[in-house]
């Protein structure tokens, strides 16, 4: 096998394995995914109760 094929078939596999992963990770688009990353960011930023506390030891307060 020449060099210049090894080479070809090296960058063909990491292209094929690279889009692979973009496909795999890439972020939705669409409106509602949107609308669903707005929320969850606002939930998390909304002051509340404490990620850990159980609501019911809490209500008899």
């Amino acid at each position: 096998m020449s060099p210049l094929a090894f080479l070809l078939i090296a960058l063909a596999v990491s292209v094929l394995g690279s889009l692979v992963l973009w496909l795999k990770y890439r972020r939705p688009r669409s409106l509602t995914s949107g609308i669903e990353d707005f929320r969850r960011e606002m939930r998390a930023l909304a002051p509340g109760e404490e990620p850990g506390r159980d609501r019911a030891r809490g209500a008899g307060r």
